[in-house]
């Protein structure tokens, strides 16, 4: 079943044309990663599977209704006077749910990505990886079919980094959402994914693809073992050839 896809879609801007013509079909439960090149419009396709901005040509389908689709941007976008709860719970109460309810299933969102007992917390008392956290936490409060993730990860530490695609997987493995991962980070889409999409510099199209063999979520070491190398070199490789587009 696909739960959202863009066909032949185009995307101009006054300076020129920043996406496409570029295709991508999404399957439910599916995780994928989009890898290129900056400006080449990795966030413009996000922008419209998230529904922010339409195509300038071709179609758009996304799975419809209130809380679909989730999307969790580079910058953890919290607001600064809310707590962690309040910020978690922010959606529901935005689509009607009481403040009581909301507030336990933003509680159960937050114990779920590693916070529990930092509800009351603000966003100046955390971290960048549990500001991280409560931004997945309110994405995932929903409980969305198509889980969108622009760079989540970029401006954290390596450790931090990796222990949040972790998480995210074990997420991914208690919810099954589609999710659309968005990296500059060759071996971390290798990592997260189970099919990576390469595409080329601006107008960005798909350069190709990977399918990336393994269990998910990843077992310890699946970063050591030969077919986890192989898959990056492969992708490395369709990088070059997309710049070179």
């Amino acid at each position: 079943m696909t739960v959202a896809a863009l066909r032949d879609v185009e995307v101009d801007y006054p300076r020129g044309r920043a996406l496409g013509p570029f295709t991508l079909e999404i399957g439910a439960g599916e995780i994928v990663a989009l890898v290129g090149a900056s400006g080449c419009g990795k966030s413009t396709a996000m922008r419209l599977l998230a529904g922010l901005e339409p195509p300038t040509r071709g179609e758009v389908a996304r799975t419809p209704g209130r809380g679909e689709t989730a999307v969790v941007f580079q910058a953890p976008t919290l607001a600064p006077w809310l707590s962690a709860r309040a910020n978690a719970a922010l959606p529901l109460e935005l689509a009607g749910v009481t403040r009581a309810e909301a507030a336990s299933r933003a509680d159960a969102a937050l114990a779920r990505v590693g916070l529990a007992g930092a509800e009351g917390a603000r966003p100046v008392q955390l971290s960048g990886g549990m500001a991280m956290r409560v931004s997945l936490a309110r994405a995932l409060v929903t409980g969305p079919k198509l889980l969108l993730l622009d760079e989540p990860f970029a401006a954290l530490d390596e450790i931090t980094r990796r222990a949040l695609a972790d998480d995210v997987l074990t997420l991914w493995a208690e919810t099954n959402p589609a999710i659309v991962f968005v990296t500059h980070n060759v071996e971390e889409a290798v990592y997260m994914a189970s099919r990576v999409v390469v595409m080329t510099k601006s107008p960005g199209r798909v350069a190709g693809e990977v399918a990336v063999d393994g269990p998910l979520p990843r077992p310890e070491h699946f970063r050591t073992t030969e077919a986890f190398r192989a898959q990056v070199e492969a992708v490395s490789a369709l990088l070059a050839r997309g710049m070179a587009a």
